[in-house]
């Protein structure tokens, strides 16, 4: 009795793989179907069985299932004499020499069935093989794209834009080929130029034509600006494109990643919320958003969102970073072991990078940490790899490495008053390069007068040359307009230096009323009310000098984060 086939491809229709599965194991074994003479049969039956074990993700066992399948497919049946030359004395010339022995097994899918599934099992060199076998004039959609990504993933970058082109010219709406060509440095003008002219008799077909897909050119433009580290052109086509599709969760999300990128904490928080909004279940970037609870000490609301994570898919590797930044404040090993989990889920997951680079710096590994920055800048330059980078440098005593990554940020970014500030950051490191720091913490105010990073980068430079005064000044003139805890922190350390302890008070209690989970600020206030009784602050205290010191980099930590 024969084993139904066709059943098998319902069964997989319907998603009840294991039923398949079974059912196919039978149809490979099955004693009506022999080998020799009827090949292309059993070719079809392990290709059946290898789809089955792919629903399972059992994908050693399809590759070996695939494999059998086309060395089948290529057998020659054996035939009598008898019935071949019955065969062609029956064909006709409009009829296949091979007509008997049609097979419905593609030898180039099942190779990319298999492809496929080296890819999933992270063996990119296996996968390429298997591609690069397939004639590229018979390569479909899916095999280009697929193509593009290993080549990427190999860094073998200009065979990879040559496929993401190829995945355009057949269908210019595949969203990856577009940000992949973006992100490998591929202008909007080249990528728009991919975009098909429909041929319309009338001018007026071809001006709706055009207007219908200006959207996407903008989207594209966005793309490119962020690619290219202008993320203020980038976020200013997002803003454009969200009035004509409000609520779009890609296009929040995008937002969202960026201004957290480029330090603008609340729009990104206020971007990811709206996201969370419209689809309480998105996975994509919320480890960024994890993050940034983190540094706003909302603590309440990261725990929520890890409990959301966990409950929608704990497999993710942004459940794994936003787990490692809810576990840093009390066990920064286990943090660190979550954001080496997300790095082995995906190798190319930068927030894993940038979580880890962050936490080898707390825990004082400072080589570690620019190990992991780089992996970041790797994948992608740019402003939080190279932050990170500089600080791991200067960590490590290495100030020349430092001031030449700085510089390399701001060639990247000639625009970005962050970048600037990087290399004053460098320059400030050393007594002699204090002026120069000086003019680049100024610079980039000039250039983004609300840069509160800057602004107190140049107030703590003020206080080490003595001038409190100026210092004082800067930050009051800040705080008319922004009402920022950073900043009435380092008012209060200004005032406590020069004995105005009322005053550092005053300041330390306001930086208390915006964020109460300010570590900085409640240090501070501790070392303060025992000046104010009259105790020793900087007494021999192995714990309170380690306070101290942890009070200052929380400081640096909030405005480079």
């Amino acid at each position: 009795m024969d084993v139904p086939k066709d059943q098998i491809s319902t069964l997989l229709d319907h998603g009840l793989s294991a039923s398949a599965q079974i059912l196919g194991s039978f149809l490979v074994s099955s004693s009506s179907v022999n080998a020799e003479t009827n090949p292309h049969v059993k070719a079809e039956n392990l290709v059946l069985l290898g789809d089955a074990l792919v629903r399972d993700r059992e994908y050693r066992r399809a590759i070996h299932m695939y494999k059998q399948a086309l060395q089948y497919h290529r057998i020659i049946p054996k035939q009598t004499s008898a019935s071949t030359r019955s065969s062609l004395s029956t064909s006709n010339r409009s009829s296949s020499p091979n007509s008997f022995n049609v097979s419905a097994v593609n030898e180039n899918e099942v190779k990319f069935k298999i492809a496929s599934c080296h890819s999933s099992l992270n063996d990119n060199k296996a996968a390429l093989l298997e591609l690069e076998g397939i004639p590229s004039k018979v390569r479909t959609l899916q095999m280009n794209l697929l193509m593009g990504k290993l080549y990427r993933n190999s860094r073998h970058n200009r065979a990879a834009v040559a496929c993401y082109r190829e995945c355009l010219r057949n269908c210019f709406f595949v969203m990856e080929a577009i940000i992949a060509l973006a992100e490998l440095g591929t202008s909007a003008k080249n990528i728009i130029s991919l975009i098909p002219q429909t041929p319309n008799r009338g001018n007026r077909g071809s001006y709706d034509h055009l207007d219908s897909m200006r959207w996407l050119q903008r989207y594209v433009e966005a793309q490119c600006c962020i690619a290219s580290n202008d993320y203020k052109g980038g976020l200013e086509l997002y803003a454009e494109l969200l009035q004509q599709f409000p609520k779009n969760i890609h296009i929040l999300l995008e937002m969202a990643k960026v201004e957290a990128i480029i330090g603008k904490n609340d729009e990104a928080i206020m971007n990811f919320e709206k996201a969370r909004s419209v689809d309480p279940y998105i996975l994509t970037y919320m480890d960024e958003y994890a993050m940034l609870l983190k540094m706003k000490s909302d603590y309440t609301k990261l725990s929520k969102l890890v409990h959301d994570l966990l409950n929608t898919d704990p497999t993710r590797p942004e459940f794994f970073v936003a787990l490692s930044v809810m576990s840093e404040r009390k066990d920064d090993k286990g943090a660190l072991s979550y954001a080496d989990k997300s790095i082995q889920i995906d190798e190319r997951h930068i927030p894993g990078y940038i979580m880890k680079g962050n936490l080898c710096l707390s825990m004082d590994r400072p080589e570690a940490a620019v190990v992991a920055f780089r992996g970041a800048r790797e994948l992608r330059p740019d402003l939080r790899s190279y932050q990170g980078l500089v600080r791991s440098y200067l960590a490590c005593s290495k100030v020349k490495e430092a001031l030449y990554t700085a510089r390399e940020a701001m060639k990247a970014m000639p625009q970005s008053a962050r970048a600037l500030k990087l290399v004053g950051d460098v320059h400030a490191r050393n007594p002699g390069g204090r002026e120069k720091a000086k003019k680049f913490y100024e610079s980039a105010l000039r250039l983004e007068p609300g840069y509160l990073g800057a602004a107190l980068a140049l107030a703590e430079l003020h206080v080490i040359e003595g001038r409190n005064g100026d210092a004082v000044s800067l930050l009051e003139r800040y705080l008319k307009d922004w009402a920022d805890d950073c900043l009435h922190v380092k008012l209060a350390q200004v005032f406590s230096a020069t004995n105005m302890l009322e005053d550092a008070l005053t300041h330390y209690q306001a930086a208390l009323r915006i964020n109460s989970q300010n570590e900085a600020a409640k240090k501070g206030l501790d070392r303060l009310e025992k000046q104010m009784k009259g105790v020793d602050p900087d007494a021999p205290n192995e714990d309170e000098e380690n306070e101290v010191e942890d009070a200052d980099a929380d400081v640096e930590e909030t405005e480079l984060l």
